[in-house]
């Protein structure tokens, strides 16, 4: 038996935890964590959310509300997400609590003590107009390293490059578009340089971490490592523990990441034993696992790393078995891009097994991995259920049929040898994939084996030999019960729920978890009573608005709500409008409207914007979106999100979109009509349905046509009701 730390990132408390957190660094400390309590260890799992980041501030500033609202609201609603998935922690903690407040300040007095910390002048960007510095998500602008034009102020969601300030191109305020200045700021380093070689003799024999880890950290280690402020200039955080420095607080990423020890020394307390924690982070003997993302490898290899060498006496990190992106449609699944697929909403429509079932299924270890709700439909239909249920039920229904209890193993030594020799070589493939956190290979070797039953059960064909010869019969069911039971232990690391209902169809007592891993190849008590089975999955229908073919074109948009701030004439053209709009940051629109509004109407309306059209230049003045309007004739209108709507509130009926950038020409290529509401369905000059519900009362609403041809359409939508647009538009008027 051996102890187990096991760090997991946090995630920001500023929107529900999607997908790709659960593929990315949730599920897999998990699936390991119930691994290795199956072979008898001890396992601190910790965890918790991250509500310092600039996340949670952007956020409040959107809905007008504290920043502390928002980390506790989806602190809730994520904590809650992740038991329901059946993620296990020994500890789920928050940021923002006095516990992890006294550790991070304790460790940055240590180090300044110490002298790894030191104050100097820096260059940070200050945004004239709104007059504050920018923390790093209210800094947007192009990677000078991979082009990418959607780095942040401090780093690269693409390439991983990090920055300080100055070092983005075409760098914007992403509230105002104004062009930051650099202004002097007092802020405190880390001594990264002083670990360059301490940190290089480590990493020197860390020949089993996996090689985008290892690439990753050799090429910041090999481009030498340079000092990194650990402090910024806002008001949400945990303030620097010093005199004189009010409105400054400790960045957050040097902030989370001592969140693992934080957490590890809350969980002692609450176990009664506060001095619990100190043997998982003081024995070199006991391994430490830090489950993540791949945007967060240098912060947990040379970093992190740094902290523990300088506050001195702590593990180094064993493993950082960081994972690749999931992607939909080749973009990351991301909050700030738009493209998620949210764990509360997923939970509504099928069980926790499903969803784990797929995740590591399609896991990215080792390369990003698409999702697609038709790979998600045919991995749950054709390998879930008809593979591994399939063969559940056939064994486990026809045994309590014809025995209602194990039957008796009789002179079959050969038929024994052949079944346990599949179940050791599968057991030991399983426990190799584990012990390195290749969760995608262990799975693969499971269902393997459950296709392997399916053959020899088909070869066995116990329907005709019980007619034949009945022990026999019963011997072969009784080797394939030890099958199941083997699987039902493999598989229950991914499988909780239904592995553990399998265990009990056996009319075994104990849990899984109490038998533990041994229990693979045991054997099976003669004249134990079965109970009787049910199917434990059953196939899955993806409806047609949630399956990304026939709505493809929509998902290509992102369209928000957004509210005109102010309206001026255009230098340069008289039938136009330079309009600043908020969508949750403030964009400069050019928009022809002119002949329909006067800008007193236009101002303070709340309109639908494209969000993700290509920036143009219409005669000299940038124009960052496009709003939607109808036309019919002579008649143009603006189309109306519901009246309550917020700037930035997403216009996607549900389903996901994409902010990867639209050109013009694709964008006209779209359908966009309005749509006349009439109890026998839309009118948009011919009837056709409705794909998602319109709200009572609504006139005219605007949908999205796949084809000219279609009979069905999408009506858009955000949370709060249908998009309109005034009646004085017929049915089938054009949106553009």
């Amino acid at each position: 038996m051996a102890k187990v730390l096991i760090c997991v990132a946090w995630p920001y408390a500023n929107s529900p935890i999607h997908l790709g957190h659960v593929a990315g660094s949730l599920l897999p400390p998990d699936l390991f964590s119930r691994y290795r309590r199956l072979r008898g260890d001890e396992v601190l799992m910790i965890s918790g959310s991250d509500q310092h980041g600039t996340p949670i501030t952007v956020r409040a500033e959107i809905e007008k509300v504290t920043p502390l609202d928002v980390a506790e609201r989806y602190h809730e609603i994520n904590k809650k997400a992740i038991e329901d998935l059946n993620i296990e922690f020994s500890l789920f903690t928050k940021t923002h609590t006095d516990n992890h407040f006294h550790v991070v300040s304790d460790v940055f007095l240590d180090l300044l003590e110490k002298g790894f910390l030191y104050e100097k002048v820096t260059q940070q960007y200050f945004c004239p107009n709104c007059a504050k510095f920018l923390p790093d998500r209210y800094v947007e602008g192009i990677c000078p390293m991979c082009e990418s034009g959607h780095a942040r102020g401090d780093q690269c969601e693409q390439c991983g490059k990090t920055f300080e300030g100055g070092e983005l191109t075409d760098a914007r305020c992403v509230h105002c578009l104004t062009i930051p200045e650099l202004r002097e700021t007092k802020h405190h380093f880390i001594r990264l340089s002083a670990f360059q070689e301490e940190l290089i003799d480590w990493v020197k024999d860390k020949q089993y971490w996996r090689p985008s880890v290892q690439l990753f950290t050799q090429n910041w280690l090999e481009a030498g490592l340079e000092d990194r402020p650990i402090t910024r200039d806002m008001e949400w955080g945990i303030p620097v523990p010093l005199p004189d420095q009010e409105g400054k607080v400790i960045y957050v990423w040097f902030d989370a990441v001592i969140g693992y020890l934080s957490a590890s020394i809350e969980w002692a307390k609450m176990s009664g034993d506060p001095d619990a924690w100190k043997e998982y982070w003081t024995d070199p003997k006991i391994r430490s696992y830090y489950f993540l993302g791949k945007d967060n490898i240098p912060f947990h290899t040379i970093i992190w790393p740094a902290i523990l060498l300088g506050r001195g006496g702590l593990n180094l990190p064993y493993d950082v078995p960081a994972n690749e992106f999931l992607t939909f449609r080749g973009d990351k699944v991301s909050k700030s891009r738009g493209t998620t697929i949210d764990i509360p909403s997923l939970l509504k429509k099928f069980e926790p097994d499903i969803i784990r079932y797929y995740v590591a299924a399609n896991m990215p270890e080792n390369k990003d991995a698409d999702f697609s709700w038709d790979d998600f439909e045919a991995k749950i239909n054709n390998e879930l259920v008809a593979t591994l249920g399939n063969y559940y039920h056939r064994v486990l229904s026809f045994t309590y049929k014809n025995f209602g209890e194990v039957p008796k193993l009789i002179d079959a030594t050969e038929e024994k040898d052949e079944i346990l020799q599949a179940i050791r070589k599968t057991r030991k493939s399983v426990e190799e994939a584990m012990d390195n956190c290749h969760f995608k290979r262990a799975l693969k070797a499971i269902m393997d084996l459950a296709q392997f039953g399916n053959r020899h059960f088909d070869s066995t064909a116990p329907w005709a030999l019980i007619k034949k010869d009945r022990e026999r019969c019963g011997s072969a069911l009784h080797m394939h019960l030890m099958l199941v039971k083997a699987l039902a232990v493999l598989s229950s690391p991914y499988l909780p729920t239904s592995s553990e209902k399998v265990w009990k169809f056996l009319g075994q007592d104990s849990t899984i978890q109490q038998s533990g891993w041994s229990a693979i190849d045991s054997d099976l008590p003669y004249h134990q009573r079965l109970n009787e089975s049910k199917p434990l999955f059953s196939k899955i229908e993806i409806e047609e608005d949630e399956n990304d073919s026939m709505y493809a074109g929509f998902e290509t948009l992102n369209l928000k709500v957004g509210r005109i701030i102010e309206a001026n004439d255009h230098p340069n053209a008289d039938s136009l409008l330079l309009l600043d709009v908020d969508i949750g940051k403030k964009i400069q629109v050019v928009a022809g409207l002119k002949e329909y509004y006067s800008k007193e109407e236009m101002e303070g309306l709340n309109v639908v914007v494209v969000s993700n059209l290509k920036p143009a230049r219409i005669r000299g003045e940038r124009s960052e979106g496009m709003l939607l309007a109808a036309d019919a004739d002579d008649i143009v209108r603006l189309v109306s999100p519901p009246a309550d709507s917020k700037p930035g509130e997403p216009v996607n009926s549900g389903m996901n979109q994409s902010d990867r950038t639209v050109e013009f020409k694709d964008f006209q290529k779209l359908i966009l009509r309005v749509a006349e509401v009439s109890k026998e369905g839309l009118d948009i000059g011919r009837l056709i349905k409705a794909s998602n519900p319109v709200e009572d009362g609504s006139k005219r609403v605007i949908v999205y046509m796949p084809s000219k041809d279609a009979e069905e359409a999408l009506v858009l939508a955000t949370e709060r009701g249908p998009v309109t647009v005034d009646e004085s538009l017929p049915g089938g008027a054009t949106v553009r």
